[in-house]
């Protein structure tokens, strides 16, 4: 059997392997990226970009990408929750950012970046079989053209829920599936439909549907005003039901509206879809993200009960492992780098799965008692505090890694300073689109910046800025802090931090 070898298999041309493909692209590394289906995926899943994932993709220079083909770019900042609605319509800034764009189109335009960076991607190319030792691992490949072997120096495994990588690797994937079946359409209501002022409809023999989440007793049926000039409306029914679904299976038209009929009791006369989609909610972790010389990120790490999340998440997952893995692959990693992938992740996913879990506790009861829990929920939502830290929570803005140290800048993600330097205004968005370690020296360290020294491997650049967050950071490829000086730091304390986190994370020092 022929066999080839490369650095990286990444298995899956979904979001994450993509973003992951396009990031190894960006640090020098040029992966084989390998997808079962032999053309795109066209199934309508996730529908929009939001949270963190936005400001990574700005960092990137890729957000003005995805905005440019986003039918809107800048969606109304109300989100489903759980059966409630966060509205941040009434705050100054929004602590959660969307771009409305089909999950088709952000794997087109990240496909483009990682075959720009130099990726190889080969589609109706499935692996089978997979073993693993000390220095490389090697899969069984059936293509187009008959069976083949790769061997690499590292696999991840991008290949969802159900992803063939993770269970070849005997990695446990604990949790549970939800009996219920959501079934999704954006689509224009028929003109004996009256559409309201206040974003319900008024259908024939139905009489008035309000917006948002009507209750009943076979399940949930969701409103929403998409486009008031295009009668466009979001529709969405939430059954009971312990049948399991292919949903790479289309939604058809005819069972939307049967689905309407069983929840609401009532028909609504609809018009032409511009979105199906049907899926169904399972709550799962694997136990770990990494075994030996095999990775796994995205939905094949974790699988979440509520929508909104995962597709950001997956993506967040690969920008975090890439750089680890070319340091790796380059020889300047240092002791147990690629060891933070899992610790770093699997708590990051733990995150969104806490407060995905708590969105699936608040919509799943339909008795007087959920109801009520419901309604103090939205009472508490009315506090702008609460809101806006459930906000960060679902953006994922507040995720902070464990890192050494006390600053509390230290595992958070930098903030996009405008920097004033020698050479011009630039960002810290401008500095990280080549996606290696900046330090930024804001407060004249010269004693510092010594430190830094002439290393090739970490930018170094001196800035002024308003309002200066610390004297001095250490921005991680993937836009996470290794390192703060607080604001007049004493010269030996700033030294020690900055010298170990050199050492920590890349080698230097």
């Amino acid at each position: 059997m022929q066999e080839m070898t490369t650095d990286v298999i990444v298995v899956g041309a979904g979001p994450a392997g993509l973003m992951l493909a396009g990031e190894l692209g960006r640090a020098g590394v040029r992966p084989l990226v390998l997808e079962r289906r032999a053309e795109p995926g066209t199934a309508q899943k996730a529908s929009g970009l939001g949270g963190r994932i936005l400001d990574v993709l700005r960092y990137r220079g890729l957000l003005d990408r995805m905005t440019a083909v986003s039918g809107d770019a800048s969606p109304k900042p109300i989100f489903p929750f759980g059966g409630v609605y966060l509205d941040f319509t009434g705050l100054d800034e929004t602590p959660l950012h969307a771009v409305a764009i089909p999950q088709a189109r952000v794997e087109e335009l990240l496909a483009e970046d990682a075959l720009d960076r130099g990726a190889e991607l080969r589609r109706g190319h499935e692996v089978v079989a997979m073993t693993q030792d000390d220095d490389a691992v090697v899969v069984e490949v059936n293509g187009p053209d008959g069976p083949y072997r790769v061997r690499a120096r590292y696999l991840v495994g991008c290949d969802g829920g159900r992803s063939r990588i993770r269970e070849l690797a005997g990695i446990g994937f604990p949790g549970s599936t939800y009996p219920e079946v959501n079934r999704l359409a954006v689509v224009a209501v028929h003109e004996s439909v009256s559409v309201l002022g206040d974003g319900g409809i008024e259908v024939p023999g139905a009489g008035r549907i309000a917006p948002g989440f009507t209750h009943t007793g076979n399940g949930v049926f969701a409103l929403g005003q998409v486009s008031s000039e295009d009668r466009v409306m979001f529709f969405q029914t939430t059954e009971n039901d312990d049948a399991e679904y292919d949903n790479d299976e289309p939604l058809t038209m005819a069972e939307l509206g049967d689905s309407v009929r069983r929840v609401l009791g009532a028909e609504i006369p609809f018009g032409a879809p511009t979105r199906l989609s049907r899926y169904q909610f399972q709550d799962r972790q694997a136990e770990n993200y990494r075994v030996g010389r095999v990775f796994l990120a995205g939905d094949a790490a974790h699988l979440l009960p509520a929508t909104g999340a995962a597709m950001n998440l997956g993506m967040t997952d690969s920008v975090n492992l890439a750089w680890k893995l070319a340091a790796d692959l380059q020889g300047w990693a240092p002791a147990d780098l690629l060891g933070t992938y899992h610790l770093e992740r699997h708590f990051a996913g733990g995150r969104a799965l806490l407060q995905t879990r708590a969105q699936a506790a608040l919509r799943q009861g339909q008795d007087p008692a959920a109801e009520a829990l419901r309604a103090v929920f939205r009472e508490l939502l009315a506090d702008e505090p609460a809101l806006r830290r459930l906000g960060a929570l679902v953006a994922g803005t507040d995720l902070r890694y464990p890192m050494p140290g006390t600053h509390s800048l230290a595992g958070t993600f930098a903030p996009d300073l405008i920097l004033h330097t020698d050479q011009g205004v630039t960002t810290v968005a401008e500095l990280m689109q080549a996606a290696r370690p900046v330090f930024l020296d804001l407060a004249d360290r010269a004693d510092l910046r010594e430190i830094v020294g002439e290393s090739t491997r970490v930018e170094s650049h001196s800035a002024k800025t308003v309002d200066r967050p610390a004297d001095a950071v250490l921005i991680r490829p993937d836009g996470h802090i290794a390192w703060a000086a607080a604001i007049d730091e004493p010269s030996d304390s700033a030294a020690a931090g900055l010298r170990a986190a050199l050492t920590r994370w890349f080698g230097v020092g």
